[in-house]
């Protein structure tokens, strides 16, 4: 499909780009030398977790509300979260009263960061779709003008100045890896990068539990099981202006495993020292799932947004831990007599590892009554480190059940 037949085109984002100047962030461009080592690509990421509501989607919002007419009653729009925070900080700047009609179940954090920018919150529905619907139904009864989070041209073009930016500091990118929910911002980047570059080549990345984009690209059911740290691309729906686009202009989509997205969050915090969502760290878990797509290629890589709720976040941390064998869980069976747990506790300090949590029971289990069985949870160097306390414990008389974590 040519360009002109498409939704929005090149002009549409290099006017965005114009319009919403000095109101958005030009977000830095950076390369990670440590990624790019762990990778074998040569990782560049744009870091759009430092825009004010620490997600790209003002952009997008932004654009568009600016094309409203001076006599706009209101706005509405249908949000987990980041979109409804960019309308919500962007209306209020503007004096456009604001409504955000978000699923039941939104994180906490998001509920409230969007109330404190000072839109109305409605909570309905049990997923995007449903409370799009009835999203809609409150823009007919109040007479508000309904803004799509990413099915609408301006959106699109707002979304696309990420792109823009990204080659305007590293104009040799070869690669562009972009989350996919809706589209919108895939849409974007795809029409202005490949209008600066027609060879660049455009990644999509969703992951496997929504993966809505790709079954309709592909027209194949993969049967994602719609659960997800990813809220931010947990569309099970996308838009059809975003389709044509995505069909004509991203080379690929791919899928990663929740895992890998939880395993990213953690990569970038502790190589990067910031934090992104689930949807702000899928890139690099797509590179790094996806090894052979991306090595020895120059990528560029959307940290998308950095709103993650603080419990998924700990649990991220600590799952994280558990899979490097920095945290690890010993079943250590043990005669009942006195000292036993002594020697126990002897030999962790002489390993160097160190006890966080400790159980000792003996009224259940089919163990002998001459024995019992304490649980520990300990901190580790890492796997190795870990298993040298098991060895150690096994050469002292104990027996060690060491629960690995895939």
């Amino acid at each position: 499909m040519s360009e002109q037949l498409l939704p929005i085109n090149a002009q549409d984002v290099y006017d965005a780009e114009k319009a919403i100047s000095g109101s958005v962030k030009r977000t830095p461009m950076e390369k990670s030398q440590t990624l790019s080592q762990i990778t074998g690509a040569e990782c560049w990421f744009k870091f759009e977790i430092f825009q004010f509501t620490a997600a790209y989607k003002e952009r997008g919002a932004l654009n568009k509300l600016l094309s409203l007419p001076k006599d706009t009653k209101g706005v509405i729009a249908a949000s987990a979260g980041n979109h409804a925070q960019g309308i919500s900080y962007h209306a209020g700047r503007l004096g456009i009263p604001a409504t955000i009609v978000m699923p039941e179940g939104t994180p906490f954090n998001k509920v409230s960061r969007t109330e404190e920018l000072g839109a109305r919150v409605v909570l309905t529905g049990a997923n995007f779709e449903e409370a799009t619907k009835a999203a809609y139904s409150l823009a007919d009864e109040e007479n508000l003008t309904f803004i799509h989070p990413f099915d609408d041209p301006l959106v699109m073009a707002g979304q696309g100045t990420v792109g823009l930016e990204m080659l305007e500091d590293v104009p040799d990118l070869d690669t562009l890896v972009v989350p996919i929910g809706g589209g919108g911002l895939v849409s974007g980047i795809a029409t202005i990068a490949k209008h600066i570059n027609p060879k660049i080549r455009i990644v999509g990345v969703q992951t496997e539990a929504f993966p809505a984009m790709k079954e309709t690209i592909e027209g194949k059911s993969l049967r994602g099981d719609n659960i997800s740290i990813a809220e931010g691309i947990a569309v099970n729906k996308p838009g059809k202006k975003t389709e044509n686009v995505v069909r004509s202009l991203v080379d690929t989509i791919v899928t990663v495993p929740e895992r890998h997205i939880e395993a990213a969050i953690i990569t970038i915090m502790e190589i990067e020292k910031v934090v992104v969502e689930g949807a702000g760290g899928i890139g690099l878990a797509a590179v790094m799932h996806h090894p052979e797509l991306f090595k020895g290629h120059k990528v560029g890589i959307v940290l998308s947004g950095g709103n993650i709720d603080s419990r998924l976040l700990a649990s991220a941390i600590m799952r994280g831990m558990a899979r490097d064998g920095r945290l690890a869980r010993l079943r250590i069976t043990m005669m009942d007599q006195p000292g036993a747990l002594a020697k126990v506790t002897d030999v962790v300090a002489r390993v160097g590892t160190n006890i966080i949590e400790m159980r000792h029971q003996r009224e259940f289990g089919a163990l002998s009554l001459k024995q019992t069985e304490m649980e520990l949870v300990i901190e580790a160097k890492d796997r190795d480190h870990a298993q040298a306390l098991v060895d150690a414990l096994e050469d002292t008389g104990f027996k060690v059940d060491f629960a690995k974590t895939v």
